[in-house]
């Protein structure tokens, strides 16, 4: 039978099983990266099954199908939050309106410049899922709290609970994600397909969230509504219960990196360095597409609606671009796929701007909505192979939030740029997603040269 936990990742050094607190082995030195002894942490982590780490029991279909339930009805949660406060704030006359829905929403996303402590947070913890499920849970019922707040309290103590509520927002996409390698196993296949399937849940809660909301809100009221995502909530984390326990002894808690050091590898680390920057500076081009796609629409059918069935099309694309990496899953080194596939996304947007007519256009929406789907995947495999064990939550953590940050920029770019045209500024977008690639390439490209001229060096110095 053969070796589940060999990589089969193209040039990628393969997993080797460690005993307890020992040195990890040499590994192979990526492109770029300084030849020095290798320390704890470096070359792409593999999930450990027993070595005071975790103690997980593999039960192959079932912790998966609980997972993306747990990860669905979570970040639908997330995604609807924001609009449900608004729905609701608008819907009290008298209690702030539409300034202090603004600041409601703004409170709700604010905290998540927190997510590598909580990502240690839940780093140290003897069984994370429990402390996964504090989180879900809190942000459950702050967010009914919330609701049922608004406008008996001070406006004050509702913000408070909006606060604490978006301190648990990191641990529901970067922190879940963590733990998926952990949950599927070793087989790096497994992973690969594990890893479409969490896609598809970011993609599809951000359409179900909202779309509940709307629903729910029509039937019986914004207050329903924002309870009803609060119980999705709660019952995400009673879910987390149900996973495989991930038992982490003392030494293994205590070998959590400081935020500082975890931010460090990122930096360091080539892979994750240029992943990172390359997934910031694309994200400014993907926060726009929605608000340049309703002035489009408008623009070649003279109505709003055309707009955003522009903006459907694209997150439809996204979803089926997920879930086709679920049922195919990518193979091969990671880092290669999140290069060629920033560059595609780069001529779907492209294309997106030389649509001659509605028809075409909405095909190319969904075409970029899908590469940026795809994209999305491929660097949730390079955070998992290449970030230490002893980081990885924080890694997950802070390359998501970081892409947050750049698409909220992107977001407001994109209400200046409309103005000067929805064509050109598709082609200006096209142009930043091109410069991700250069850059990449780039940095590749130097520190291949800087590894190649050490290595003569390294190997003609005596061994001491």
């Amino acid at each position: 039978m053969p070796d589940r936990r060999k990589r089969a990742d193209g040039d990628v050094t393969s997993g080797t099983l460690r005993t307890p607190d020992a040195t990890p082995p040499p590994t192979k030195q990526e492109p770029g990266s300084a030849l020095k002894a290798p320390d704890r942490g470096d070359g792409p982590s593999v999930p450990e099954p027993k070595d005071g780490r975790g103690e997980l029991r593999q039960r192959p279909g079932l912790p998966l199908a609980v997972y993306l339930t747990a990860a669905t009805l979570v970040r639908s949660a997330s995604g609807g939050a924001p609009v449900a406060l608004v729905a609701l704030t608008l819907a009290r006359p008298g209690h702030g309106g539409a300034a202090l829905a603004g600041v409601l929403a703004a409170l709700l996303t604010l905290p998540n410049v927190a997510g590598p402590w909580m990502a240690r947070w839940l780093e140290e913890a003897r069984d994370p899922r429990c402390r996964l499920a504090a989180a879900f849970i809190v942000f459950g019922l702050m967010l009914a709290g919330t609701g049922l707040t608004l406008g008996r309290l001070p406006v004050v103590v509702v913000g408070l609970l909006v606060i604490v509520g978006g301190l648990c927002d990191p641990l529901m996409t970067g922190g879940l994600s963590s733990r998926l390698a952990l949950i599927v196993g070793e087989d790096t296949r497994a992973q690969r397909r594990a890893e479409g399937w969490d896609s598809a849940t970011y993609g599809s809660s951000n359409v179900l969230g909202p779309a509940a909301v709307a629903a729910i809100t029509a039937v019986s009221g914004a207050l329903t509504a924002v309870v009803a995502l609060g119980a999705a909530g709660v019952v995400a984390g009673l879910l987390m219960f149900a996973l495989p326990r991930e038992h982490r002894d003392a030494a293994a808690r205590q070998r959590s990196m400081p935020v500082r050091d975890a931010l460090g590898v990122i930096v360091r680390r080539g892979p994750l360095r240029r992943v990172m920057i390359a997934t910031m500076i694309t994200s400014v081009s993907t926060g726009g597409v929605m608000v340049i796609a309703v002035v489009f629409g408008r623009d070649l059918q003279g109505s709003a609606g055309a707009g955003a069935a522009l903006g459907a099309a694209y997150g439809v694309g996204n979803l089926c671009g997920a879930l086709l990496t679920g049922v195919f899953p990518l193979t091969g080194e990671p880092e290669r796929w999140v290069l060629c596939l920033t560059a595609a996304n780069a001529v779907a947007v492209g294309l997106c701007a030389l649509a001659p007519d509605y028809v075409l256009a909405l095909a190319a929406f969904a075409l970029a909505g899908a590469t940026s789907a795809v994209l999305f995947t491929a660097t949730l495999a390079v955070r998992s192979m290449y970030s230490p064990p002893n980081a990885r939550a924080q890694v997950f953590v802070t390359m998501a939030g970081l892409k947050m940050a750049a698409g909220s920029a992107g977001t407001a770019l994109a209400g200046t740029l409309a103005g000067i045209g929805p064509r050109l500024a598709l082609c200006l977008n096209a142009a930043v997603v091109v410069s991700a690639v250069t850059i990449a390439l780039t940095d590749l490209r130097l520190t291949s040269r800087r590894s190649s001229a050490a290595a003569p060096e390294d190997t003609s110095s005596p061994v001491k």
